[in-house]
C-alpha cells in the first residue's frame, strides 16, 4: 500500500545531494507530496509536485505502478530506478533533460539594462491576481500558476511576470513551484512572439525581483533551447539527467 508521508524529514537521507527545487518543495512541505509503502522506516520515497515524480531509495515497483493519475515526468535516482520505470512502463518516453548549477552570481546591471529593452507597444506586469485568471484562461500559461492550487496561494507564495500587447499575454516567466529559499522558473512565450527578445526581458525582471527578496530564482532547462537562454543571464550548465514521461493511458498494473 501506498502512504503520503506526513513526516518528511524520514527521506531527507534518501534524497541527499540531489540537488532538485521540486524535491526541496516537497521535503520542506511548501507544496507537492511525498509517497511511500513505508510510514516508518522508509527506503523508498516518491517525491511528487506539478507533473514531476522523483525516485529515491531502493526501487519499488509498487511505487512506480502507483503513480497519481495523468501524464507524469518521472526521474529515476539511478540505473536501477530507470530499468523499474522500463519494465513497468514499456511505453513511456525516455528524454534527456538538463541540470543547472544552483549558485548563480547575477550581474544585476545587464539584467536592468535588458529590462529596459522592452519595445514600445508592450507591457511589463507583475503576476496579479487579474493576470492569475488570464493565465487560467489559456494553456499556454496555466503551467505559470496552476500548481499552486489557489490564487489565494499563488499570490502567497508564487513570482511571476508577464509581457502583454493588446492587453493580451505574448510572453512570461512564472514560479512553476516555490520552496523557502527561492523559486523554480517556468518561462513561456507565443510562437508569433518569438526572436524578440521578449523572453530575455521578461526572465530577467523575474529574477530581478526574486533578488530583491532574497530569494534564488532556480532553472531547469527541458532542451538546450532553455539551456541556451539561461546562460544569458549567468547560469552555468550542470548535468545532462534522465526522465520518463508516462502518459495516462499507460497501464498501471
Amino acid at each position: 500500500m501506498i502512504f503520503e508521508l506526513e513526516d518528511t524529514s524520514k527521506v531527507e537521507a534518501l534524497f541527499a545531494g540531489w540537488e532538485e527545487t521540486l524535491i526541496y518543495s516537497c521535503i520542506q512541505k511548501i507544496m507537492g507530496q511525498v509517497f511511500v509503502t513505508d510510514k516508518e522506516n522508509p527506503v523508498s520515497a516518491m517525491a511528487f509536485v506539478g507533473v514531476f515524480a522523483f525516485l529515491a531509495g531502493e526501487p519499488d515497483r509498487e511505487l512506480v505502478l502507483g503513480k497519481p493519475d495523468g501524464f507524469i515526468i518521472m526521474v529515476p535516482q539511478d540505473d536501477r530506478w530507470s530499468e523499474l520505470i522500463e519494465d513497468c512502463y514499456p511505453d513511456a518516453r525516455k528524454v534527456t533533460r538538463y541540470a543547472i548549477k544552483k549558485d548563480t552570481v547575477f550581474d544585476r546591471e545587464y539584467l536592468t539594462n535588458t529590462v529596459a529593452k522592452l519595445p514600445e507597444g508592450y507591457e511589463l506586469r507583475k503576476i496579479d491576481g487579474d493576470l492569475y485568471d488570464l493565465c487560467l484562461e489559456d494553456p499556454v500559461t496555466t503551467e505559470f500558476v496552476s500548481v499552486f492550487g489557489s490564487k489565494e496561494r499563488y499570490l502567497e507564495l508564487g513570482r511571476g511576470m508577464m509581457i502583454l500587447k493588446d492587453g493580451k499575454f505574448v510572453s512570461g516567466a512564472s514560479s512553476y513551484t516555490r520552496y523557502k529559499e527561492g523559486i523554480e522558473i517556468e518561462v513561456d512565450t507565443i510562437p508569433s512572439e518569438r526572436r524578440k527578445g521578449l523572453a530575455s526581458i521578461v526572465c530577467s525582471a523575474l529574477i530581478l525581483a526574486c533578488l530583491d527578496e532574497g530569494l534564488y530564482p532556480s532553472w531547469d532547462a527541458h532542451d538546450m533551447n532553455s539551456v541556451e537562454l539561461s546562460k544569458r543571464f549567468g547560469y552555468e550548465f550542470d548535468h545532462e539527467y534522465t526522465a520518463y514521461e508516462v502518459a495516462s493511458n499507460m497501464r498501471t498494473h
